[in-house]
């Protein structure tokens, strides 16, 4: 519909201030400034424009009451006329409307909104008007009733053109309240768009609160702040982020960004399950007591670490050792002059690095053991470093006193290389020379610990639902999975409900060290369980928890959590790991099974074959567990093309029948080495072969026939060397390779032979290349295979 053209003379003019027409020129200011500048003051405003002046004097002339505005609607005007006939009265104060063509009054004028400040004149911008159509020409539809009836013959084209006929006329009616309704539909529009800019102003005086956590999606951030995608991003570039709208930034970022588009931030803290769940509330001083503390014994292997533990348990576990090596974590309670201490066997070898870590992670005190007759070793290096990270003090005990080779002071001069300076030579580091054969010495080591201990002032809540750690966990073949747990806070009771890691059950029994059955076990305190859904992973944390049903909600996502994390790509390409990952897709692959008595050890050969992958084969572990190997690790091992490592584990009778009919193979180990040996063994047969070049001779191409059926022969003169059959050829114009293969034949006369010698003339043929001509030079030459 086409608007009436409103130039900017015409708005000053409707406008009055302080009792004089509004210049054109404050018109056009406020254009200037909040939109586009006229060009003169006879441009026609759209209602954009007028939407704009009319917002701007609105909220530049407020009134004082809104009596102001109803003052000229209830009061008698001095002009009072007859309302027409045959139609309601008219509000008393209210004027007449001057009546349309066709005699009928509009309706009256609704009263103007309480923030506008001057009545607008009705001949320049009439207020919003409600036409009733019907008031136009009296249209007589029973005439046109009675023409339907009468020509009943022609009642289709009748019916036809008196719809017409009738539609004409309403359209004149509504033509004539046509003006005011145009006027009326451009007052909704002004009053609609006043508003939303009244809710814009609201919103830039009031800034925008906006919740943020610690990451969150571009998109996800334009949202909130009620923003465009491009805008964040346009700020985001701004500020040196070059970020898309999937990309997730952190909350500082997101914050500086918010900030400066206006809005307030506020961090968004989201209550998980796991925060739900599990009580991490720190304790009170008052309520804390004092426990045991807990002692790691760490040193290289063979150094006599279980001996010493031994002695001081006066129990032998040493000639249950495979190999003499200490292939699980075990957890003994002693008792020390009345003062009970924890003791935590590590194995030594370095594929049970993890295991030593977690041992120091979790004690309070650490026991290095090194030979007298051997000195510092590799693992005693990392059985340092793992006490030093975390933060515990170390006693060293220098064991094997009792042999003939024992040099004290050269274990020491070699301490001193890892910071750790004995009291003798003025350090802070204690030094307990002893024998566990002998035991010498082993009191004073003792004496030394609860010291240290002491020192320490070791306290924890006993009263309170029980956290600590998994020392080591296995699949028994009548109890199901059983875990040895070190209680570090509160008290572990029989019956209660724990989640470690991704497992969760109820602890069905508890039992200690020594066999014994526990109802509770308190701070400090090792203890075996049963009751588990599945074997927990060690190292994990378990916490003691009141809601069975919202532990495994949690178990559940920590499991989706983790599948998410293994199929996911590892990031984005980088130009450091580019190379390394296109060598990847050219690698071989040799899939492992390990299936071992506990958790500890399958995670401890798992490490150590993936540490195996080389240049060219790359050892992957497709599924490490614990238990006997079971039919169905077999089925995986035969469509994965993978071997099966047992490891102090038998297969079963399924399992063994199953691995003959697919052909599986099983490797069934009980020391470690023995595992690294044969799967090092397996890999070399793996290998790339290499290969070197072997020259044969070279001959120069003398002239080119074309025979049918066969192609170009290269008429060829040997110059040295010779020429041989099915040998590899590179085709050589002006020393430039143009052509790399294989002789497909080789002709003396016309007989065919194996080999032509240097002086001789033969044809030769190449493979799937015709692009021959004189004066090339062919070499000839074999790829040898190079013994490793």
């Amino acid at each position: 519909m086409m608007m009436t053209k409103y130039p900017v003379h015409k708005v000053a003019k409707d406008f009055k201030k302080n009792g004089k027409v509004l210049p054109s020129k404050e018109v056009m200011d406020i254009l200037t400034q909040y939109g586009h500048p006229p060009k003169n003051h006879m441009q026609p405003l759209n209602d954009l424009e007028l939407s704009i002046v009319f917002e701007y004097l609105t909220q530049h002339n407020q009134i004082d009451s809104i009596e102001q505005v109803y003052a000229d609607v209830y009061h008698e005007p001095e002009n009072k006329k007859e309302p027409a006939p045959k139609q309601p009265a008219a509000p008393k104060g209210e004027k007449k409307e001057p009546q349309t063509a066709q005699g009928s009054k509009p309706a009256p004028q609704p009263s103007q909104p309480a923030k506008q400040p001057v009545q607008q004149p009705a001949s320049r911008v009439p207020a919003k008007k409600v036409v009733d159509t019907r008031g136009g020409p009296a249209v007589n539809l029973d005439k046109y009733d009675e023409r339907l009836e009468n020509f009943t013959d022609q009642r289709r084209q009748d019916v036809r053109g008196g719809k017409q006929k009738i539609q004409k006329q309403n359209q004149r009616g509504r033509q004539q309240g046509g003006r005011g309704q145009s006027f009326g539909s451009k007052r909704r529009q002004e009053e609609q768009d006043r508003m939303r800019r009244l809710q814009l102003e609201i919103a830039k005086k009031a800034p925008t609160k906006v919740l943020i956590p610690d990451e969150i999606g571009v998109g996800e951030l334009a949202s909130r702040m009620k923003k465009t995608g491009a805008e964040v991003v346009k700020c985001l570039i701004k500020n040196g982020v070059m970020a898309s709208l999937s990309d997730v930034i952190d909350f500082d970022t997101a914050a500086i960004i918010a900030e400066e588009m206006g809005c307030k931030v506020e961090k968004e803290v989201i209550v998980t399950i796991e925060e739900r769940l599990i009580d991490t509330a720190e304790d009170k001083d008052e309520d804390l007591v004092s426990r045991a503390p807990v002692v790691v014994v760490m040193g290289h292997v063979d150094h006599g670490k279980t001996s010493l533990l031994d002695y001081i348990r006066h129990a032998n576990v040493v000639s249950g050792e495979a190999g003499g090596i200490t292939q699980h974590i075990g957890a003994y309670q002693v008792d020390v002059k009345g003062n009970t201490v924890t003791f935590l066997d590590t194995p030594g070898h370095e594929a049970f690095t993890a295991m030593r870590a977690r041992g120091a992670m979790i004690t309070d005190v650490a026991i290095l053991v090194v030979a007298a007759d051997d000195g510092i070793m590799p693992q005693t290096v990392e059985s340092i470093n793992h006490a030093k990270a975390a933060n515990i003090p170390i006693i060293v005990a220098i064991n094997k006193m009792d042999k003939p080779a024992a040099n004290p002071d050269r274990i020491m001069q070699q301490l001193t290389e890892y910071a750790l300076v004995p009291e003798e030579w003025g350090g802070e580091t204690i030094v307990c020379p002893i024998s566990a054969k002998t035991g010498m010495g082993i009191d004073n080591l003792l004496d030394m610990v609860v010291l240290a201990a002491e020192v320490q002032e070791l306290k924890a809540n006993p009263n309170r639902s029980a956290h600590g750690a998994v020392i080591e966990a296995r699949l028994d073949k009548g109890r199901g999975p059983v875990a040895t747990l070190l209680v570090q806070k509160g008290t572990l009771k029989q019956g209660d409900v724990i989640i470690a890691g991704t497992a969760v059950g109820r602890v069905r029994a508890m039992t200690d060290a020594r066999g014994r059955k526990l109802e509770e076990a308190g701070p400090s305190v090792p203890v075996e369980i049963i009751g588990m859904g599945e074997v927990p992973g060690a190292g994990d944390d378990f916490h003691a928890v009141a809601d069975e049903r919202m532990a495994r909600e949690l178990v559940e996502q920590r499991k989706h959590d983790l599948k998410v994390a293994t199929v996911s790509p590892v990031g984005k390409v980088s130009l450091e790991d580019l190379f390394s990952q296109i060598q990847a897709g050219e690698m071989k692959n040799l899939n492992i099974i390990v299936k071992a008595d506990v958790q500890g050890s399958a995670e401890a050969v798992k490490a150590s074959l993936e540490k195996m992958t080389n240049e060219e084969v790359r050892v992957r572990v497709i599924h490490c567990a614990v238990g006997a190997i079971s039919e169905s690790d077999v089925m995986l091992a035969g469509t994965s093309g993978a071997i099966i490592v047992g490891f102090n584990v038998r297969p079963d009778n399924n399992a063994k029948d199953s691995a003959v009919r697919m052909g599986v193979d099983m490797r069934m180990y009980r020391v470690i080495y023995d595992a690294i040996n044969e799967i090092e063994a397996a890999m070399k047969g793996m290998l790339t072969p290499k290969f070197k070049e072997v020259d044969l001779g070279r001959a120069e191409v003398r002239n080119v026939f074309r025979i049918t059926g066969v192609g170009m022969v290269a008429g060829c003169y040997v110059l040295d060397g010779k020429m041989q059959r099915n040998a590899q050829m590179r085709l050589l114009r002006d020393n430039i390779v143009i052509y790399d293969g294989a002789i497909a034949s080789l002709q003396r006369f016309k007989d065919s032979v194996k080999e032509v010698a240097s002086g001789y003339e033969c044809g030769i043929t190449f493979e799937k290349f015709q692009d021959i001509k004189e004066g090339d030079i062919i070499e000839a030459y074999l790829m040898e295979q190079i013994e490793v």
